[in-house]
């Protein structure tokens, strides 16, 4: 996933937590030490929801794609997690600066695995639950 890192957008497949139905999105994203960081803010979408019900996913960047397991970053990961995707979108800043940014914000952490526990098909973005 090296190779994309400088792409601007990833594309994350979610099962649909209700219909099972593959559920696609186009999101910001920063890698930094091995996982995927998504940027996320304000109220849980339903591609949000669908994570919390089901942590296999399948994420495509530029061509390139990976099945990978999914969790709300805490601690130290949601720390290198928000710096990643700051600094990424709008360069350095302080971690008083960058705190403030993410105040409000949830920051999912993926963990690329390259073979499936579940295959989730790539789907169409629109609301599946």
């Amino acid at each position: 996933m090296e190779r994309v890192k400088d792409e601007r957008f990833v594309h994350l497949t979610t099962k649909g937590r209700r219909t099972g139905r593959p559920h696609t999105v186009e999101l910001w994203f920063a890698l930094s030490g091995g996982s995927v960081y998504l940027s996320h803010e304000g109220e849980r979408t339903d591609w949000m929801k669908n994570l919390a019900r089901e942590s296999a996913v399948t994420v495509r960047i530029d061509g390139v794609t990976s099945w990978a397991s999914a969790r709300v970053a805490e601690g130290a990961a949601r720390e290198l997690g928000k710096r990643a995707l700051y600094e990424k979108y709008y360069g350095r800043a302080s971690k008083e600066v960058i705190d403030d940014w993410f105040d409000l914000s949830v920051v999912p952490e993926l963990t690329p695995s390259g073979a499936p526990p579940r295959p989730v098909a790539a789907g169409r973005a629109g609301a599946d639950d």
